[in-house]
């Protein structure tokens, strides 16, 4: 009588067993459901879920698996998507503006006018400082030149 307990209850066992869901059914039900996300792949063998993929970003990657979690037959997940590395943006520099050579004429000889000694020329966009200037005015001077937005200032001062 021991024994037919003992393979009555075997033959239960293996028909539970027989009637949960197999690896093939769990992994076309989580393939299903991940439809959307493209290029994602999942794997399932004796009820662990593996996924892999290329995830936007985190959120992406713990959908995938609560998706995998949530499937009848899952024991555990394996999650081995990878987040995808953020788009490089482009910056364009701003395009350096110089003044023509007219404009700068015109503005280099009105700063100069207050530094007594101090001459300008202005060719191809670069003004060249020549003449005498003492220390103290020099960092004003070329600050001053700088903001008319030459090319170039060439400083062919002397300091006195």
């Amino acid at each position: 009588m021991k024994v037919k307990s003992i393979l009555l209850g075997l033959c239960l066992a293996f028909s539970l067993v027989a009637c949960g869901p197999k690896d093939a059914d769990i992994q076309k039900e989580i393939a299903a459901k991940m439809g959307d996300m493209p290029g994602m792949e999942v794997t399932v063998k004796d009820g662990v879920a593996t996924i892999s993929g290329i995830c936007k970003d985190a959120a992406c990657k713990q959908s995938c698996e609560s998706i995998a979690k949530g499937i009848k037959g899952v024991k555990s997940v394996v999650n081995n998507c990878e987040i995808a590395a953020p788009e490089p943006v482009a910056v364009t520099p701003a395009p350096v503006e110089i003044n023509p050579d007219a404009v700068l004429t015109t503005s280099v000889n009105g700063v100069v006018k207050a530094y007594s000694g101090v001459t300008a020329t202005v060719a191809n966009g670069v003004v060249t400082l020549t003449g005498v200037i003492k220390k103290e005015q020099l960092p004003a001077l070329i600050q001053s030149v700088q903001e008319l937005k030459p090319k170039k200032v060439e400083n062919k001062l002397t300091i006195k």
